[in-house]
């Protein structure tokens, strides 16, 4: 086959470049549209209902356990604060919350785990996962934490089935601004004296020593009153030798009749 024979039978590629776009597009778009669907309805009420059983399968206790969340307070925004809370969940459930393997609430956690990994692409990312603006350290029990998760999960749901493409919102100025006031907290918090809980953990000590030290003095002195007055009542005071009294006898004696 000569070298024109070849270039007979080959396709033009002036109309194969078009074509292949095309194709490119309207599967992308069915790709988005599917993703659309599936973050609207990937949430449940069976992974809410699990959530609430591990609420109440815990335990009332007054223990605390550390764990870093996002700060409300800083952050306002509903879904920014999503959009943060999103991944701290991920870390939260990996690292914190541990049950037995095989147990019913060690399962509810796997299920939960295998939820947050398919929701990654409902949520655009706008910040470095290790960047810890807008979050700080809780200390609260289990079942405030768990309701926390919970709340996240619901409200996350309830806002995807509302805009599916709602967690695409740029939120880099909201959380520049939480940076910024963290800054300003820090310097505060540093500035500060120390907190109320702090000096009362540090005077309570101080204030049992000090009554232990002034019961022990007192029971020291009343013990030795105790033993010093028997002995005061036994022996009769005696009269110094040489007193005027004395003297005085003596002169009526020698005095003559």
């Amino acid at each position: 086959m000569t070298a024109r024979g070849a270039a007979g039978r080959c396709p033009p590629t002036t109309w194969l470049g078009p074509l292949l776009l095309l194709a490119c597009l309207l599967v992308s778009n069915g790709a988005t549209e599917e993703v659309s669907e599936n973050c609207s309805h990937m949430i449940g009420n069976g992974h809410l209902l699990s959530l609430q059983q591990l609420i109440d399968s815990q335990m009332e206790t007054s223990c605390q356990i550390s764990f870093e969340f996002v700060d409300q307070e800083q952050l306002d925004d509903p879904v920014c604060y999503l959009k943060k809370a999103f991944l701290l969940v991920q870390d939260i459930m990996e690292d914190t919350m541990r049950f037995k393997d095989n147990t019913p609430n060690a399962k509810a956690i796997v299920q939960l785990q295998e939820l947050s990994l398919r929701l990654r692409g409902c949520f655009t990312m706008d910040y470095d996962e290790q960047d810890k603006a807008c979050v700080r350290t809780f200390h609260e029990t289990p079942l405030q934490l768990l309701e926390k998760i919970k709340n996240v999960f619901n409200e996350t749901k309830n806002l995807l089935k509302k805009d599916w493409n709602v967690f695409s919102k740029n939120c880099n100025n909201s959380f520049a601004k939480c940076s910024s006031h963290g800054h300003e907290r820090q310097h505060k918090d540093a500035s500060d004296p120390q907190p109320p809980g702090f000096v009362f953990r540090l005077l309570v000590p101080s204030v049992i020593l000090v009554l232990l030290a002034v019961g022990g003095l007192l029971f020291y002195r009343r013990r030795r009153r105790s033993h010093r007055e028997p002995q005061m009542v036994d022996s009769p005071m005696e009269q110094p030798e040489g007193s005027l009294l004395t003297r005085e006898e003596d002169r009526q004696e020698e005095l003559p009749v």
